[in-house]
């Protein structure tokens, strides 16, 4: 071609600026698809090596990168060399902003379901809490729609439709919907806290105001709970969530607390002997650890003593069966001891009158 074609000008730029443009649309493109490539298939073969989770994430993620922003970012570079009218500048750049922001919400999407996948697989196998790992799952439908919703604002906003208006009305709508839907939102939230904070979880005993179960739901809405008399109790999360919550499977041990009284006749070295046969059958019965046994007070008809031990497994029926044996442990050797243990007695005295002395006549 004759050197006067290359110096022609056509859209305010020679031919041969078009011509080196073009070049740098393909070479940029190529060279992204190709990058693309090497990352997606290295990254591979780095996790089959070695088996890193994080590696793994790297390579979907470069093979979540579109043949659109590739192109869109070649436009881009493209076109820094050129001499463009001002709309066209300002439609190259709304372009590639636009597929920028659908290429970062398809990552933060991917990134969020990886997430809570990793979370729901863990409370499913881990702690087997199906519940609440149908509730992550719904978080994230939630959140992926945010991500998007996010998006679409500001591409809009890119393109130069003002949001603002819009989202004013938006809000003012949102206020009346969310007045209305207050405690539906405020059990959605609660539902959030206790998947993120994890008060307790699916098969934990709980004691809440005068209620007390096992859970057996977590929803978005309410938990449900069956009570010790077999009913199931359905509460709303954030009620729940409102009053102080005793949870039962986090004890890693119990303290027992017992008291009994004896007669105000049992002689002052069986007393003292008292403690001494209280710890020997405590020590003696497994999974307990004794703390204390002292002669606290006396009662108004009887001689009061105070036991503390420990429960090393926190199970309510093994308690209960280690106080019933510390019971008749008690009851045998104190029959043996000749101790008698108090109970509720009223000693009445009879003062005959004073006879008064005849007097002296």
């Amino acid at each position: 071609m004759s050197t006067s074609f290359w110096k022609t000008t056509f859209g305010q730029n020679p031919v041969w600026l078009w011509f080196i443009a073009l070049g740098i649309l393909f070479g940029v493109y190529g060279l992204l698809r190709l990058l693309r490539f090497v990352l997606t298939r290295q990254l591979h073969r780095l996790y089959e090596r070695w088996g890193r989770p994080g590696l793994k994430i790297l390579g979907d993620l470069a093979r979540r990168t579109s043949t659109l922003f590739s192109f869109a970012v070649a436009l881009f570079f493209a076109s820094l060399g050129l001499t463009l009218p001002e709309e066209a500048q300002r439609g190259v750049q709304i372009f590639t902003l636009s597929v920028v922001f659908l290429q970062l919400a398809s990552w933060g999407s991917f990134l969020v379901g990886v997430w809570f996948a990793r979370l729901s697989e863990r409370k499913l196998k881990e702690e087997g809490d199906a519940a609440t790992a149908t509730t992550i799952h719904a978080l994230t439908v939630i959140v992926r729609i945010a991500l998007w919703i996010i998006a679409a604002i500001l591409i809009l906003e890119n393109i130069g439709i003002h949001v603002g208006s819009l989202i004013a009305g938006l809000g003012i709508a949102g206020i009346a919907v969310a007045l209305a839907v207050q405690n539906v939102l405020g059990d959605l939230f609660a539902a959030l806290s206790i998947v993120v904070d994890k008060p307790f979880a699916v098969g934990d005993f709980i004691v809440f105001g005068n209620e007390r179960g096992r859970v057996e739901r977590i929803g978005l809405k309410t938990t449900r709970i069956r009570s010790l008399t077999g009913e199931e109790l359905v509460v709303s999360n954030s009620d729940l969530l409102r009053q102080q919550i005793h949870n039962f499977r986090r004890m890693h041990e119990r303290r027992c607390t017992f008291t009994f009284g004896v007669t105000y006749d049992t002689p002052p070295e069986k007393l003292a002997d008292i403690p001494l046969i209280v710890r020997k059958i405590i020590e003696s019965l497994p999974q307990t650890r004794f703390e204390r046994a002292h002669f606290k007070e006396f009662g108004p008809y009887s001689l009061n003593f105070e036991v503390v031990y420990w429960m090393l497994d926190p199970d309510y029926n093994l308690y209960m069966d280690t106080q019933q044996a510390i019971h008749l442990a008690l009851v045998r050797r104190f029959r043996e001891e000749h101790i008698k243990f108090a109970f509720p007695t009223q000693v009445v005295q009879i003062v005959p009158p004073v006879k008064e002395a005849p007097s002296a006549k």
